[in-house]
């Protein structure tokens, strides 16, 4: 069985989060979805539980970051091209997301990032496998 990987975020409105989400082409595991958690299914491997803050601080003793203010990590998800990377930043865009930074093209790596309606910051890459640099001659 293949690593799964679930990432937990705080969120100040469920329900605006899904509907951003789904905005952004995400489905929900309603087996895991309640009025204070769900399971946002991003591959058959990945999964973004959002909790409500409430929900998320029984989980730690430590005071959670408030996203907008501060960064405590980036979620960086690979996209099958250029395009479609600045296709789900502009989805991220449309459906109420800050876009604090534009493109960055590498050549061999191109990635755009958004930040959701809880600040949370989201990255969208391309990498083509026979361009890096390792590849260059």
């Amino acid at each position: 069985m293949p690593t799964q990987i679930f990432v937990t975020l705080p969120v100040e409105d469920l329900n605006r989060s899904v509907a951003f989400f789904t905005q952004l082409g995400y489905t929900f595991n309603p087996q895991f979805t309640d009025e204070k958690a769900t399971c946002m299914i991003i591959s058959d491997t990945i999964y973004v539980m959002l909790l409500t803050k409430p929900f998320f601080q029984t989980f730690t003793k430590k005071e959670i970051v408030d996203a907008h203010k501060a960064v405590e990590c980036s979620i960086t998800l690979s996209a099958d091209s250029k395009e479609a990377v600045n296709e789900m930043v502009d989805k991220a865009e449309a459906a109420g997301a800050t876009v604090p930074n534009p493109a960055s093209d590498y050549g061999f790596m191109y990635q755009h990032s958004f930040a959701d309606l809880d600040g949370h910051h989201w990255e969208f890459m391309w990498m083509d496998p026979n361009g890096t640099p390792e590849h260059q001659g």
